[in-house]
């Protein structure tokens, strides 16, 4: 049996419907994220499964035991807030230290506990010292080992690397993923962001206006999103029109709507004149002056480029193609001493695998 289990569980606010009929469940050891756009629920959800919001219909399944009527300091669930919330006049370890005095615990395995959370997080020179000493990443840290000292059932991340630039928050998202392994407690995680998500998680609900889009392992929701919002929402992405044409044993043709015929993955289920959109990842396109025509497996069209982004490792081309639809490829910058490969008005050609993208019927 899984370790968590929502069943059926809606929220609403008034007249509004803050998370829409959500079942899912969870694994003991799991790194579970809930992603999503502002407004979506995740934070809601998160919120029921601590305790500070009680859900108007459904179940909260933890450990075999409904949650429903537990409040949340009698649940095995701590959760780590965006702000840290550490007491300022508290040293770290005595911050640390908090939670295992509440419970009456005895000073010696106090001591021993906060020692072993200080060496999770390795901040064990930071030991006596406030939290106004420390760097925002340090403090982050701190509220982490706080909520795992006693090592609850469950651990509730609720965007806590937001407030933390970048490159200090892909140091930390590498320290999640180590400790998480390392102390074996479930994390349930809520971000916006897209990236994050994928790289922390084992699975992911993405979710929008209450409800679970897709739920699966990062690479799958990745490579086939299952509709328009979560190919749109999950990293770049072309969206191109198009409708069914012809459908094989394994490949199907489709009309992109004003640029041409080419060939897709079979979708089981579908129909000839199906309507719906190619989902084609920029990386997944190739870029050239000219391009070897000797593979039957791949579909060609000549454009102009349109404009570009540098960002260093890569450059984001966007191209027009001879009908004015944009595609937006994607080439890493690896020659050396060559920032650019092409400038704004080159005629080009680009090409993709009929297995590079995905068919989303509408």
């Amino acid at each position: 049996m899984a370790l968590l289990e929502i069943r059926d569980v809606v929220k609403k606010f008034g007249d509004f419907t803050a998370v829409n009929h959500v079942s899912l469940s969870i694994e003991a050891g799991e790194f579970f994220t809930l992603l999503g756009p502002s407004g979506c629920g995740k934070t809601t959800l998160l919120r029921m499964l601590a305790g500070f919001e009680k859900p108007d219909h459904g179940q909260i399944i933890l450990d075999g035991q409904d949650m429903a009527h537990v409040p949340p300091e009698k649940r095995p669930v701590h959760t780590v807030f965006q702000n840290y919330a550490l007491f300022p006049h508290m040293t770290v370890a005595q911050n640390i230290a908090f939670p295992l005095k509440m419970e009456q615990r005895p000073e010696a395995e106090i001591k021993a506990m906060v020692q072993e959370a200080l060496e999770d997080v390795r901040l064990q020179q930071f030991a006596t010292r406030f939290p106004h000493e420390l760097s925002g990443g340090q403090r982050q840290r701190v509220a982490i080992a706080r909520a795992l000292v006693s090592r609850p059932r469950l651990l509730l991340l609720d965007e806590p690397l937001s407030a933390l630039d970048a490159k200090l928050r892909e140091q930390m998202q590498i320290e999640l993923i180590t400790l998480q392994k390392e102390v074996g407690v479930t994390f349930v995680y809520v971000t916006h962001d897209q990236g994050e998500a994928l790289a922390l998680s084992h699975r992911i609900a993405v979710m929008n206006k209450g409800k679970v889009e897709q739920l699966d392992v990062p690479e799958t929701i990745y490579s086939y999103p299952k509709n328009r919002f979560v190919a749109d929402f999950i990293g770049q992405c072309n969206l191109l029109d198009a409708t069914v044409t012809e459908i094989g044993a394994e490949r199907m043709k489709i009309e992109i709507a004003g640029v041409g015929i080419a060939e897709a993955q079979k979708v089981e289920g579908i129909e000839i004149g199906t309507k719906g959109a190619l989902s084609l990842r920029p990386e997944k396109i190739k870029l050239g002056v000219t391009l070897p025509a000797d593979d039957a497996d791949e579909v060609h069209f000549k454009g102009q480029v349109h404009d570009c982004l540098y960002l260093g490792d890569v450059t984001i081309y966007i191209i027009e193609l001879e009908n004015g639809t944009l595609v937006e490829t994607m080439l890493p910058n690896s020659d050396p001493g060559k920032a650019k490969f092409f400038d704004d008005n080159d005629l080009v050609e680009l090409a993709w695998r009929f297995d590079a993208g995905h068919f989303l019927p509408v």
